[in-house]
């Protein structure tokens, strides 16, 4: 009897135990879930190809709304009687979505101080986002022209 239990042996098990790879998979779907939305959330700006050529006029001929921070983090706006008096947000974000209502075409920039932290121009942007613009264009000075001021 006892060459009988030498003689059984099991076989090897060929089956692979998957739950804990299941649990990896559950844990990077959570993950991404997560973030996944944080990676979208952004300004969307079209910049332009080339840094010095200038911007070309519209089909329409209008004039480009510009929109400017200072360095104190105030908003002006190059429409209407007092073009040199700062404005709040939510009247910026008015009077843009009216412009494009009347003119869609309109192009939009923005003019920001060389001291305005990167956080106000972008803030900025969002505001005109926020309005209707479908893209923003971006007013820098030449070095040439920085030169001779």
């Amino acid at each position: 009897m006892a060459n009988y239990k030498q003689r059984i042996r099991r076989k090897p098990m060929a089956e692979i135990n998957v739950v804990p790879y299941i649990d990896v998979m559950l844990v990077l779907l959570i993950i991404f879930m997560i973030t996944a939305p944080l990676l979208t959330q952004g300004v969307k700006v079209d910049l332009p190809q080339a840094a010095a050529n200038p911007v070309e006029p519209s089909e329409d001929n209008s004039e480009p709304l510009v929109a400017s921070v200072d360095a104190d983090g105030l908003y002006y706006l190059s429409i209407g009687d007092n073009q040199d008096q700062p404005i709040d947000a939510t009247i910026l974000m008015t009077k843009v979505a009216a412009v494009l209502r009347r003119s869609p075409k309109t192009p939009i920039m923005v003019k920001g101080d060389t001291a305005a932290s990167y956080g106000q121009v972008v803030t900025l942007m969002s505001y005109l986002q926020q309005a209707g613009a479908p893209s923003v264009g971006l007013i820098t000075q030449s070095p040439e022209q920085k030169a001779t001021k």
